[in-house]
C-alpha cells in the first residue's frame, strides 16, 4: 500500500491530515455486499523518497474466497474495490494531495 502526505519515522513528508494511517492502523476487507470478512493492519513503512510516498506492508489473515469483489479500507478512508485476483496478489492504495 502506498500512502501519500504521511509524517512518519521514516523520511516521509505530510501536509498534515493523515495521522491515522500508520503502522497498526486498522485494515479491514469486506466482501461486495460490504460485510467485513477479515480485519488486518498496516505493517511497516518505509520511504520512498522517489516519489515521495510512504510505502507501507499490509497484513489481512483468513480473507475468504470466492467473493465476486472485495473491498480494502484503511482507518476511515473509504473502502478502494478488488477482485479477488487482484487481492491475491500485492495491491497498492494511494491517498492525500497528490493521489492519483
Amino acid at each position: 500500500m502506498q500512502a501519500k502526505d504521511y509524517s512518519g519515522p521514516e523520511g516521509c513528508s505530510t501536509n498534515a491530515g493523515y495521522a491515522d494511517v500508520a503502522p497498526g492502523a486498522q485494515v479491514v476487507v469486506t466482501d461486495q455486499g460490504g460485510a467485513t470478512v477479515a480485519l488486518g493492519q498496516l505493517g511497516s513503512v518505509t520511504a520512498d523518497h522517489v516519489h515521495a510516498d510512504c510505502v507501507y506492508s499490509i497484513s489481512v489473515d483468513g480473507v475468504p474466497t470466492g467473493k465476486d469483489f472485495y473491498g480494502v479500507q484503511v482507518t476511515h478512508r473509504g473502502a478502494v474495490q478488488f477482485t479477488e485476483d487482484q487481492v491475491r496478489s500485492p495491491i497498492s492504495l494511494t491517498i492525500g494531495a497528490n493521489a492519483g
